[in-house]
């Protein structure tokens, strides 16, 4: 019997019912393995891989199974004379219901606001329509999947608990008529019915807000990032005016954007070289605190990457010469304690005491040390890391 009848559940709600049932108690422990894994561990992304590529085939699941439930009878409520223990069963299966959409939508949505770390398998995309790249939809996101989790495994104990007590103390038919095969009730009571009112779904609402409200009290929503004081101005003889210093890592075969918000550059720069063949030179601090790099930010600030809270800038001292197709800037690079010797290849347009300037770089991690105690090889992390900077800046006049 495919469809359900007014005394049991049909075969089509029963697969879905286990079906769903398998994939949580496998997604759930592995994502709580998968997160208690160092930052470093190679086999961190994949495990998350998987973890968000099963909640998202839940996430399908389950909407195929609450049209199917919507089109079918439910079967009675064998105690109808528990009132106060029937209303509990419906607010729990009402939290399921609701946690099976919102837990892994809201893990999609993180994911697909961010960039980097563990991507989605096939078929599923990485993206969501409406959801842009932003660092703040993220973080939301994810306080959210954190919150709507907890409510998933508290409601899934509860409703293991009920079946339980039905099948252990009760002696009832609740939990056989979800078993495989066809299972009448022994007894139904005459005066059966289905609790289908508003109040289960209302309060199911109210514990969902209870429990937002609880996780914004314990900080869910606030970024944990290590905080570094803004850079000092510098004496320049060229003004930065607006820039951006970007920095693209391969992680997984894809692609990681992200960008140092807080940087200063004292650029010395004059049209004609000098005996030597220099035009100039440049000094460039940056604020390792200050990067944003997706999904990826708090691990690329940990010990064995940037180890931003030991090192919190970095430098760059270079002599600025002549270039096959404009200039470069030719000197040596510091992140963490390490120094390795970098070449800027950059173009440069000046309009009077304006002038734009665009130029990249690819460096290798290993030269700074970077997940060289980790991450050695390239097997989840590339060597490279493609470095491009972008600046407008004017001519310092005298007295300013």
């Amino acid at each position: 019997m495919r469809r359900n009848s007014a005394a049991t559940y049909g075969s089509v709600t029963k697969s879905f019912h286990w079906l769903i049932a398998a994939l949580i108690v496998t997604m759930i422990p592995l994502g709580i393995y998968a997160a208690g894994l160092p930052d470093a561990d190679p086999w961190k992304p994949t495990l998350f891989s998987l973890h968000k590529t099963m909640g998202l085939f839940i996430f399908f699941t389950a909407l195929a199974r609450i049209v199917w439930a919507i089109s079918q009878p439910k079967p009675a409520e064998l105690h109808p004379d528990r009132k106060v223990e029937t209303f509990v069963a419906a607010l729990v299966h009402w939290l399921l219901y609701a946690s099976l959409i919102v837990v892994p939508l809201s893990g999609w949505i993180h994911h697909a606001a961010t960039t980097g770390f563990a991507p989605i398998w096939w078929p599923f995309g990485q993206g969501l329509p409406f959801v842009p790249i932003d660092d703040s939809i993220a973080h939301t996101a994810k306080a959210l999947h954190i919150i709507f989790e907890r409510v998933l495994v508290l409601s899934l104990l509860l409703h293991i608990a009920g079946a339980l007590k039905h099948h252990i103390i009760d002696r009832d038919d609740t939990l056989r008529r979800m078993l495989p095969g066809h299972t009448e009730p022994a007894h139904l009571p005459a005066s059966s019915h289905n609790s289908r009112g508003l109040a289960a779904p209302i309060l199911a609402v109210g514990v969902y807000i209870t429990a937002i409200a609880t996780g914004a009290g314990l900080g869910l929503f606030s970024e944990d990032r290590i905080e570094a004081e803004a850079l000092a101005e510098v004496d320049s003889a060229w003004q930065v005016q607006e820039g951006t210093l970007a920095l693209t890592v391969t992680q997984l075969n894809a692609p990681v954007e992200g960008r140092f918000a807080d940087w200063t550059a004292a650029i010395n720069f004059d049209e004609t070289p000098d005996a030597d063949g220099r035009y100039g030179d440049v000094e460039v601090t940056v604020s390792i605190p200050s990067l944003t790099l997706g999904s990826v930010t708090s691990q690329a600030m940990g010990a064995d990457f940037f180890n931003a809270e030991a090192h919190p800038t970095a430098t760059y001292r270079a002599d600025i010469i002549d270039g096959d197709a404009g200039y470069i800037a030719q000197g040596t690079l510091t992140i963490r304690d390490m120094s390795a010797p970098v070449t800027l290849p950059f173009t440069l347009q000046i309009d009077g005491d304006a002038a734009m300037m665009s130029g990249q770089t690819v460096l290798n991690r290993l030269d700074f040390g970077i997940g060289a105690g980790t991450q050695p090889t390239e097997g989840s992390l590339a060597h490279d890391v493609t470095l491009t900077v972008t600046l407008t800046a004017t001519r310092a006049t005298e007295g300013g």
